[in-house]
């Protein structure tokens, strides 16, 4: 029997190098990509955005079915089939064994990941731990930072709700205050928005948590102005990037911030439950996890990731989501998402009755936008462009606006977009159906 059990795992050995290999390199899958690449390699990123040539390709690297025109890529966005594949390849060779080949095969290779996304973010890969969202690298950072009653966090009253219920968590367990100020929708320039933060600071103002991208209205924030502005009065900085990484073309080293937070399950197409965070080299020491680890003031960023059994299939494959980014070009994309996002509210906006909550400002707005369409509630609005028409938006309601938010992504097509353009047209004219 023991011997039985050796030539098992000895067998395993020898297949494990081709098996794990193959899971991060498909060419015939993405070779058609790599091509059209090629062809449009002389073009600008803003030339290349409205070449449907090739984004034709890209397109088809999605197995998407046609029968929902699938405009809430913000939630969740769909992987290529290249992402898909990768995660049953690896799923299928952990369950050979899965005690061995998780933590002695696939664990290990958690590293070449943490490699491939520092490259990615500009940044030293000992700064970033993997996880499965925002909300849990945020948490990580909200629920970790020392903090003492009257010590004060500075946010705004967009910030995301999973955010604003940690800070409000601890505002009621321990006395901290959060102050939340009103954003103008849309501001008349993104320097607003760093003046209107600036405004509200004390001396009790401890840190400040900004969205990069503001999942409400795709407002782009001015977040390394906003960090410099805040290291000077001694305050860090906790930036949600939940839509903007893999979404506008950046590094982390560009913010000058202090705690990052991203999911990669909506702009990079990594499978679904992958995210990541990042804390400067110099802090890491200082917060505690949100698992416990057996040291939590250890200087190791691998200490953020006690979670115990978790899927490293689906992180492993973050490594062919990352591969499809590069093809297209991280510049090329933010531009391709600005051009979609540009081609329907343009038009929609000069309907009658409609409006825009979102800026078409270059440096105030990227994939990401919302519009409303005077005496239509958003939320009967989504719900007939779905039941009617198979459109998938998401309503928004805040204190201070309405509307409904837009967000395609790569794989969207202009045809899909002219569809809906052409019902939100009717609907401006005619009103919703009784």
């Amino acid at each position: 029997m023991q011997n039985s059990r050796r030539d098992f795992f000895k067998q395993l050995g020898i297949f494990t190098g081709a098996v794990v290999a193959n899971a991060y390199f498909n060419p015939a899958l993405i070779s058609n990509i790599e091509a059209a690449s090629e062809r449009i390699a002389h073009l600008s990123p803003k030339d290349v955005a409205s070449d449907e040539d090739f984004w034709f390709h890209i397109q088809r690297a999605f197995t998407n079915v046609k029968g929902i025109i699938n405009l809430n890529n913000g939630g969740v966005s769909p992987s290529p089939k290249v992402v898909q594949d990768a995660v049953v390849r690896h799923n299928e060779f952990a369950n050979e064994a899965p005690a061995y080949t998780m933590w002695n095969v696939l664990g290990p290779m958690r590293e070449t990941i943490r490699t491939k996304l520092a490259h990615l973010a500009g940044c030293n890969s000992e700064e970033i731990a993997l996880c499965r969202n925002t909300t849990e690298a945020l948490e990580t950072i909200i629920f970790g930072l020392e903090m003492n009653a009257g010590d004060e966090i500075l946010t705004t009253n967009q910030d995301y709700p999973s955010m604003m219920n940690a800070l409000h968590q601890r505002e009621k367990r321990e006395g901290i205050v959060i102050k939340a100020v009103s954003l103008p929708t849309p501001p008349e320039n993104i320097q607003e928005i760093t003046r209107i933060l600036e405004k509200a600071i004390t001396k009790k103002t401890k840190g400040i948590l900004i969205s990069h991208i503001i999942f409400l209205t795709g407002q782009i924030t001015p977040v390394r102005e906003i960090c410099d502005m805040a290291h000077d009065r001694g305050i860090e900085v906790i930036v949600d990037a939940a839509h903007s990484f893999a979404h506008i073309d950046y590094k982390i080293s560009d913010l000058h911030c202090d705690y990052f937070g991203t999911s990669l399950h909506k702009w990079l197409c990594a499978p679904i439950g992958t995210g990541m965070l990042w804390v400067k080299k110099e802090k890491i020491e200082k917060v505690w996890p949100l698992f416990a680890p057996a040291e939590p003031h250890s200087s190791d960023i691998r200490k953020f990731e006690a979670l115990g059994t978790r899927s490293f299939p689906t992180e492993l494959a973050i490594g062919q989501a990352i591969h499809f980014h590069n093809g297209i070009g991280s510049k090329r994309k933010e531009e391709r998402l600005r051009y979609l996002k540009n081609y329907w509210a343009e038009k929609v906006k000069k309907f009658s009755g409609t409006g825009l909550v979102t800026s078409l400002d270059s440096e105030q707005s990227c994939g990401l936008a919302n519009f409303y369409i005077k005496g239509i509630e958003p939320a009967a609005l989504c719900d007939y462009l779905f039941n009617k028409h198979k459109i998938f938006t998401v309503p928004i309601g805040h204190d201070e606006f309405k509307g409904v938010r837009v967000t395609p992504h790569v794989y969207t097509t202009i045809d899909e977009l002219n569809h809906f353009i052409d019902v939100i047209e009717h609907v401006a004219r005619k009103g919703l159906p009784n």
